[in-house]
């Protein structure tokens, strides 16, 4: 094998270049999405896409747990403007599209550190990550380098926090989420919780149902029902092997995030009780694993 020769990048700045612009950068996300570093199951599901009064907004990338980036590009250092044109975009997505879960998107050649402060003040309250861009040439060749400088606190559903989360009603889900469709799987998820202990049941928060034990929060899984399926989250777990074959014998349709630590299953009107005694072996795994 010959040995590898070392070749020192030059850094290039993107503000003034006069053949590389914003749109450029714009299409090599398009072209991969997963440049960003937000995953690499992201799909682009808009680009230039028009806001009412508002301008257009660069990028709208979407990923399968029907999350959606609203994704700001700015070349050269980002200002107040850009901060707030970000947040802008990322409210009326939120508001036309309630259906989804959003994520404001920043992504700047230079984030200093005067306006990540400011940008934390937003972050928990505003789900929003920031990206630093940088151009290299090397040789005849140019390349892209995304490093994302703050990332979305998730504001998570440990049960210690579970007392401040807006608690909402079972028309809530039904009505403006999901439907009696959808929230039918999750009344016969907690069915196979009873089958193993009968303390368990449903509390109806804004983004997410879970379980309470006793009257105290204890979400060893929860669901969210939506219009056409409902998630079932296995949170806060190693990738497990057992699980994992379980689910494969399912068919399922699932995915393990390693940067939440979760499962994610995807499931319709029939699954549940089409496969009972195999979804109670899960329920039950994880009721031993992070419920008692």
């Amino acid at each position: 094998m010959s040995e590898l020769q070392f070749i020192k990048p030059k850094h290039i700045s993107l503000r003034n270049h006069p053949d590389y612009n914003e749109r450029w950068i714009q299409n090599q996300i398009v072209e991969d999405p997963s440049l960003l570093g937000l995953g690499d199951d992201i799909i682009v599901k808009d680009e230039e896409r028009h806001q009412p009064h508002a301008g257009r907004l660069d990028l709208l990338l979407q990923d399968t747990q029907n999350l959606r980036y609203e994704v700001e590009i700015q070349l050269g250092k980002v200002d107040e403007s850009h901060i707030i044109r970000t947040i802008e975009y990322w409210d009326l997505e939120k508001k036309r599209y309630p259906q989804y879960d959003h994520c404001a998107v920043i992504v700047a050649e230079e984030i200093t550190s005067r306006f990540l402060n400011v940008i934390q003040l937003f972050n928990g309250h505003i789900p929003l990550i920031a990206i630093q861009m940088h151009a290299y040439q090397i040789d005849k060749y140019i390349t892209l380098e995304f490093t994302t400088v703050l990332n979305q606190i998730i504001l998570g559903i440990d049960d210690e926090d579970e007392n401040i989360r807006e608690v909402v009603d079972r028309s809530y889900w039904e009505n403006k989420r999901g439907t009696k469709e959808t929230i039918s799987v999750v009344d016969n998820i907690l069915k196979l919780i009873h089958s193993f202990n009968e303390s368990y049941e449903l509390k109806y928060n804004k983004h997410y149902i879970g379980l309470t034990k006793n009257k105290m929060p204890n979400n060893f899984v929860y669901m969210k029902p939506l219009k056409r399926f409902t998630w079932l989250t296995l949170p806060r777990i190693e990738e497990n092997e057992q699980i994992t074959e379980w689910l494969d014998e399912l068919g399922v349709d699932y995915q393990y995030y390693k940067k939440w630590q979760s499962y994610e299953l995807r499931l319709f009107k029939g699954d549940i009780k089409n496969n009972t005694e195999s979804y109670i072996k899960i329920l039950s795994s994880m009721y031993d694993l992070k419920g008692r």
